[in-house]
């Protein structure tokens, strides 16, 4: 091959060389393409509605509220009199019968008291008996006519004084023994001290009210809490209906009692009206102790083997609605919205309107065991979502009681939207969030 042949053959190779490379290029772009909507495709594909079967179960409906656990009768030991706390025979949690010696006040006063008032009685005995001798004479000589009628007069006047006094005196000498024995502070009742007040030595002033010198339970094995209910709620609560309750020192432990007695005279805190309603309780371990703080739940209504659908899905909207509410048009009907669909009432979207779980008018009547009519979600094939209506009865947070409507047991209900991997990465960059 000639020289001028060989270069006129490298231009061509050249151009051929281009030429296939440009076309790797647009190739390696398609097939890149071709990826991204294949994967796009596959992720719409993937995502799925969380449901779950619609089926039977119990539902109990209850009341919650708090209180503060007390003794079923408390009784505050005070001093009638005033003095120095010369002893104390009883301490915190000491067990005490009743009449068992509780404190002793400085006895000295009063003892001096006594003696003094017995004395001031023997005196005006002695006065009564001389009032009595002289009586007896002028009557003698006024029946002798040795004596006129105004002397025998002024001698029973004397006479009738002199008892009167004696009556006077007596009465003050019981009262200072009465007082004596006030001195001794015993318990009224069988219990346990929850609470002293004073220490030996101090002085207990009692001029105006007796001041409590020792808090006495009568019995820790029976108690009491005292709830509160909001007045939205009294309504429902009965009394004998069962209760449960936890306390802090137990956090997994639960207690149970029934209600008693439920008080009128309600307490406003902060524009809040509540009710005192009274919980007796058991307490044979002596677990609870008086002012613990108790969770209180009051079973207010109780339903067995019922159709049941799980409350999430009273809260769910389809993706496409919860947008348009959340834009602030959720009273305008989405484009090819079935006529159930339309005719759902507008509702506010919560924060989690994107997984598709928004709140429902109606959810918290029917957690409070009233009549309402819903819209829930059945799932039909892979992804196509039929909107039923039911009326719904009492709710536990749970689960809700499905009174009437199309559903039956066995169907696919759904909850809300499935969260993919994928969109939990995005969701929080950087690994997972605790």
């Amino acid at each position: 091959m000639q020289p001028e042949e060989v270069s006129n053959l490298k231009p061509s190779i050249a151009v051929r060389v281009r030429r296939w490379l440009v076309l790797l290029a647009v190739l390696g772009a398609i097939a890149a393409a071709a990826g991204f909507l294949v994967q796009r495709a596959g992720r719409q594909a993937e995502e799925k509605y969380r449901t779950e079967n619609v089926g039977r179960g119990d539902i109990v409906a209850s009341v919650t509220a708090t209180g503060t656990l007390s003794a079923v009768t408390t009784v505050l030991v005070g001093s009638q009199v005033s003095g120095i706390i010369s002893r104390l025979h009883a301490d915190f949690n000491s067990p005490v019968k009743q009449g068992q010696l509780l404190a002793e006040i400085d006895p000295t006063p009063f003892q001096a008291a006594v003696e003094q008032h017995k004395a001031d009685l023997l005196q005006k005995e002695v006065q009564m008996r001389n009032a009595e001798i002289n009586l007896h004479r002028q009557q003698r000589l006024l029946a002798d006519n040795l004596a006129p009628q105004a002397d025998f007069d002024a001698a029973k006047a004397a006479y009738d004084e002199a008892v009167a006094e004696v009556r006077q005196s007596q009465a003050a000498l019981d009262q200072a023994e009465t007082n004596l024995r006030y001195t001794k502070i015993v318990s009224p009742i069988d219990g346990v001290v929850v609470a002293r007040q004073f220490d030996v030595g101090q002085t207990v002033a009692a001029s105006f009210q007796a001041p409590t010198l020792f808090t006495i339970a009568q019995d820790l094995t029976k108690m009491q809490v005292q709830a509160d209910v909001d007045q939205s709620d009294i309504g429902r609560v009965r009394v004998g209906q069962h209760t449960k309750f936890t306390v802090d020192a137990y956090p997994d432990k639960e207690f149970r009692g029934r209600i008693s007695q439920i008080r009128l005279n309600a307490t406003i805190s902060q524009n809040v009206i509540t009710y005192p309603v009274i919980i007796q309780v058991d307490n044979p371990e002596g677990k609870l102790r008086p002012q613990m703080a108790a969770n209180v739940a009051i079973e207010v209504a109780r339903v067995h083997n019922v159709l049941r659908v799980p409350s999430a899905a009273l809260r769910f909207r389809p993706p496409e609605e919860a947008a348009t509410a959340q834009t602030g048009s959720g009273s305008a009907s989405a484009p090819g919205q079935s006529a159930a669909l339309r005719s759902r009432p507008p509702v506010a979207a919560r924060t989690g309107a994107s997984n598709g779980n928004v709140s429902v008018p109606g959810h918290s009547a029917a957690g409070r065991g009233e009549r309402g009519t819903q819209n829930v979600y059945l799932l039909v094939g892979a992804e196509e979502l039929k909107p039923v209506s039911i009326r719904t009865g009492i709710s536990d947070g749970m689960y809700t009681e499905v009174l009437e409507g199309e559903i039956k047991e066995g169907d696919r209900i759904t909850t809300g939207l499935a969260t993919t991997k994928a969109d939990s990465s995005s969701r929080f960059p950087g690994g997972r969030m605790f």
